[in-house]
């Protein structure tokens, strides 16, 4: 028979590992991470939103993401061919005709902090003015990042960084 503390323990240790499981990654979190990928990649899993900056050694940074939505996401390879702070935006005419510019570091712009551009098509990597959508499948295939984080890896990543995007 089970007694009252050996199952409150119990209880306590299962949720202590589900809140763990569970918790958002911060810029800075160092994970393990065993991959091919060479020092320095960038690695998106879709399916997870997360993106891991690779350290080397089996380990890597996580953060965690905004992904494409339902038919807008897109996988592959590509590279970093631009780093802009505070960059202005305009939806591009394929999302709204005629649209304003909206400047950098105005709370409207949903560029937020910093963005990596892709040698892909018109993808990037890049902050936002809505944390609430990160961990959710939002974009039109960019990769949307708190603020803090894209400070964090812009820091971190040159021209010509290997980005890697996963289902």
């Amino acid at each position: 028979m089970v007694s009252r503390v050996s199952w409150f323990r119990t209880a306590l240790a299962a949720a202590t590992l589900l809140v763990a499981a569970i918790l958002p990654a911060y810029a800075g979190q160092v994970v393990p991470f065993r991959s091919g990928y060479q020092h320095g990649a960038i690695v998106i899993a879709t399916h997870r939103r997360e993106l891991y900056y690779v350290l080397g050694h089996g380990r890597a940074i996580r953060y965690p993401v905004g992904v494409g939505r339902a038919g807008m996401a897109w996988h592959g390879h590509a590279w970093v061919d631009r780093k802009l702070v505070r960059p202005a935006w305009q939806a591009p005419p394929s999302i709204q005709r005629n649209a304003p510019v909206i400047p950098g570091g105005s709370p409207r712009n949903p560029m937020g902090a910093a963005v990596l551009g892709l040698d892909r098509g018109n993808y990037a990597i890049h902050g936002t003015n809505n944390p609430a959508s990160i961990g959710r499948f939002v974009s039109h295939g960019c990769i949307r990042m708190h603020n803090r984080d894209i400070v964090d890896l812009y820091r971190r990543v040159h021209l010509g960084t290997d980005v890697y995007v996963l289902r």
